[in-house]
Formats: structure tokens, C-alpha cells, sequence
């Protein structure tokens, strides 16, 4: 599932390509994947320019120039692709929006969704969503206070979106991996020093994460070159030797997802 730093690639990549730029023709071939009336969903949608685009958690919101929003959530397997018809992947495609020649493609949306939703319904949408944990007012006092009365783990606790926005099963391994915590270590026992190698971790991984363009090795039009750079470091690498230790890294599942770490050195 692509996370912040996935959603973050696509959105600079996509805002100097599409922004501004007007819809000239919409495509549905799923319509359980909108949230409206197909015909519904066109009119509003058509001849609109794009007027922003902005991510939220693992949210792009798409702004219209008639306030109207399109809300997409990739969930599990989705993505997307700027191209042509003679370029685009070889997999089933749920919605397309039109830019001229070039196509939007929305594809792998078995579980995913782009919305059309007013700005106060996208807002609505958000209003459970914890802070994002690279805002500039995101500051170690305020990750400590999130963080001052909880008690579960700390895998469990990274992926609650109510607490911290846009982390995910692969990242939170990366994280705690590079703060040397093991993923079932309960909030509660962690020092200042613990859970100031957490925020350090957090902040780093995620940066990392958005510099070298996520982990998606699917290029978002022909001839990208940034998207999927970052290389996991512990992720699904189960049985190979730990990059700081050379212990094994092995895998657990925690709340029925796979975990891996270093049992060797994230303590």
C-alpha cells in the first residue's frame, strides 16, 4: 500500500504536469470505484483545471476549479499512471481522466476510491486524521504528548492513523528499525532517550523515503526517474543479514500484519 512518502512523490511529480491543466474526458469502467452517479461524477469533473493538488496522510486531493475535490485513497494494490494509451500498464483500469492526449489512469482500485466530495466533506473525511508527522509544527514536545498516555505497541501504535497520519506497515518497520526499538515494545515502557530516537527515526526514514521517491517500483509516466528509489533496509527482507548488526532479520505477524526487525539490535 503506497504511504506518505509514495503519495507525497506522486503529488510533486504530478502538480507541473496536470496543475492547471483542464479535463477534457472522464472514464469510468468502475462505478463502485466513485462515490456518485457516473453522470453525476462527469458533469461536475469535465472542463474543470485542475487548480491544486495536495496530499493528506495516504490521501491526493485533487482541487477543481469549481471547488469540487476528487478524493483518492490507492489502498491496498492501487496506482496511478500519466501516459498514453500505447503506454500505459498492462492492468485492468477503474477510472481515467482525460488531460488532451495524455490520460490519467486510476488503476488497481479493487479496494481503493477517488471521491468527488465538497471541500467540507474532504475536511469531514480528515477530522479523525492524527497530525502529519513531518509538519514543521510537528515538534518532539508534540510527538511526546500524543504519545504521553498510550499503552499499546509500538508497530500497532505507528499504524493508527488517528495518532500519527500517513505511516504504514512498511515504513513503521523502517522507523523502528533505525531506532533500534523492537516493534512489540509497549509506549509506556520507553524513556526520553527512547522515544527521542523514535521522532529522529520518524522524521529521517520519512524524508529519506520522500527524496528518493517512495518504494514503488511503477514509474508514474514514461521515462520517471524518481519514483521508486528508496530501498527497504529491513521490510521483507526476512533471513538476510541486518545492515548494523549482520544478525538475521526475521518476520512476526502483529495484529495480522508481517513485521520484520533485528532481534539482535532493536531492543
Amino acid at each position: 500500500m503506497p504511504e506518505l512518502p509514495e503519495m507525497e512523490t506522486y503529488k510533486s511529480l504530478l502538480q507541473p504536469l496536470i496543475g492547471g491543466q483542464s479535463i477534457t474526458g472522464v472514464t469510468i469502467n468502475r462505478e463502485k470505484s466513485i462515490n456518485v452517479p457516473v453522470e453525476q461524477f462527469t458533469s461536475l469533473v469535465i472542463n474543470q483545471k485542475i487548480k491544486s493538488i495536495e496530499r493528506r496522510a495516504k490521501y491526493l486531493v485533487f482541487q477543481l476549479q469549481n471547488d469540487s475535490n476528487l478524493l483518492l485513497h490507492l489502498m491496498l494494490g492501487g496506482r496511478i499512471f500519466l501516459g498514453n494509451e500505447e503506454d500505459r500498464p498492462d492492468r485492468t483500469v477503474q477510472v481515467q481522466l482525460s488531460f488532451g492526449n495524455h490520460q490519467l489512469y486510476f488503476i488497481g482500485l479493487r479496494l481503493g476510491y477517488l471521491h468527488l466530495l465538497s471541500h467540507e466533506m474532504v475536511q469531514q473525511e480528515f477530522q479523525h486524521i492524527g497530525p502529519e508527522p513531518l509538519d514543521q509544527n510537528f515538534s518532539f514536545y508534540a510527538f511526546q504528548t500524543i504519545l504521553k498516555d498510550k499503552r499499546g505497541g509500538l508497530k500497532t501504535t505507528l499504524l493508527n492513523q488517528e495518532v500519527i497520519a500517513g505511516i504504514g506497515n512498511r515504513y513503521s518497520d523502517e522507523i523502528l528499525w533505525q531506532a533500534q526499538l523492537l516493534p512489540e515494545r509497549k509506549i509506556n515502557e520507553l524513556d526520553s532517550g527512547d522515544l527521542g530516537r523514535l521522532y529522529e527515526s520518524m522524521q529521517y526514514i520519512l524524508q529519506k523515503g520522500i527524496q528518493q521517491g517512495g518504494y514503488m517500483e511503477e514509474p508514474l509516466f514514461k521515462g520517471d526517474q524518481k519514483t521508486g528509489g528508496y530501498e527497504m533496509i529491513v521490510h521483507s527482507r526476512e533471513g538476510e543479514n541486518c545492515r548494523r548488526c549482520h544478525s538475521l532479520i526475521v518476520m512476526n505477524e502483529i495484529s495480522s500484519r508481517k513485521t520484520y526487525f533485528c532481534q539482535n539490535c532493536q531492543h
